[in-house]
């Protein structure tokens, strides 16, 4: 699919589905966009140049929607409850972006085959800056080989690799069991500080061995020195959505009889720390639940 001036739905416009869009417009796309906030909505509209879906009608002439919302269960309302779907011509595809259960999106993939319309789920990792330069990683699964090729061309627009991970849900794996990952190195690696105190190890010492020895991580590479480290809290993905991402993780096991008490564990530092700091809470300040706050100190480094 090339753009020349091709029309894309959007649903969501938040801090990811907001640059996203508009690289998509710089692209060449023609853009019907919604969002919850009708304000955002309108505003994106005026300022970056779209057309408002505030009434479904207009995503008849889409023939692709991307959805990027808080999880499943929203996408799902939007699609379904608010009738973005029922607006859509046989054939068209919808691409969810968001990090949604796998369990939802096979729920939503049988919904939208009834009507015709393929799904594709395609989560993302990178984060706002990526998604501001357009080189995010891109998980895609689908069960139909040609929705997937149709929407490769708008894929690579948004992202600098694109994996096609399998079947349909088989991305939203991947993003949840990724970001449980990256949730357990932060929990390792804050719990290491907390424990090099006794010792006379300060925080900035700390990681900056560990990013020159085999505990490297994101986290440790990025969000620790950035973030923690200099008591900036600013990495704009919130702690409520990786705590989020992770009980989609627990969930998988769950469901799938296999035992994973790592991921429990992690699971369930994750969701207190969202509860007592609030879900909007930079994700990076997670440790001040679990420990006292002078893990930012790095003063006497």
């Amino acid at each position: 699919m090339d753009a020349h001036g091709e029309t894309v739905g959007w649903v969501g416009l938040g801090r990811m589905g907001w640059p996203m869009a508009t690289n998509l417009l710089r692209a060449g796309y023609q853009l019907v966009v919604r969002d919850a906030d009708r304000q955002v909505e309108l505003r994106f509209a005026d300022q970056v140049g779209a057309v408002s879906g505030r009434e479904v009608s207009a995503f008849a002439t889409a023939g692709v929607v991307i959805t990027m919302l808080p999880d499943g269960r929203v996408v799902q309302d939007a699609l379904l409850g608010d009738g973005i779907a029922a607006a859509l011509r046989s054939g068209a595809v919808v691409v969810d972006m968001s990090s949604s259960s796998p369990h939802d999106t096979r729920e939503l993939g049988r919904e939208l085959s009834r009507r015709s319309i393929a799904l594709v789920d395609a989560p993302v990792s990178g984060g706002v800056a990526r998604a501001t330069d357009g080189t995010l990683a891109i998980m895609a699964g689908a069960d139909d080989e040609e929705a997937v090729g149709r929407t490769l061309p708008i894929l690579h627009v948004l992202g600098r690799r694109v994996f096609r991970t399998g079947p349909l849900a088989s991305g939203h794996a991947m993003k949840a069991l990724n970001n449980f990952c990256a949730a357990t190195a932060y929990a390792a690696l804050a719990e290491a500080l907390v424990l090099g105190r006794s010792f006379g190890l300060t925080p900035a010492t700390m990681v900056e061995i560990v990013n020159n020895s085999t505990g490297r991580s994101f986290s440790s590479d990025v969000v620790f020195p950035e973030e923690v480290v200099t008591g900036r809290y600013g990495t704009g993905f919130a702690l409520g959505l990786l705590a989020k991402d992770v009980t989609i993780a627990a969930g998988i096991a769950e469901r799938s009889g296999v035992q994973a008490p790592l991921c429990e564990l992690v699971q369930r530092r994750w969701t207190e720390a969202a509860r007592a700091l609030g879900f909007g809470a930079d994700h990076s300040m997670a440790h001040k639940e679990w420990w006292d706050a002078d893990l930012a100190d790095a003063r006497s480094g």
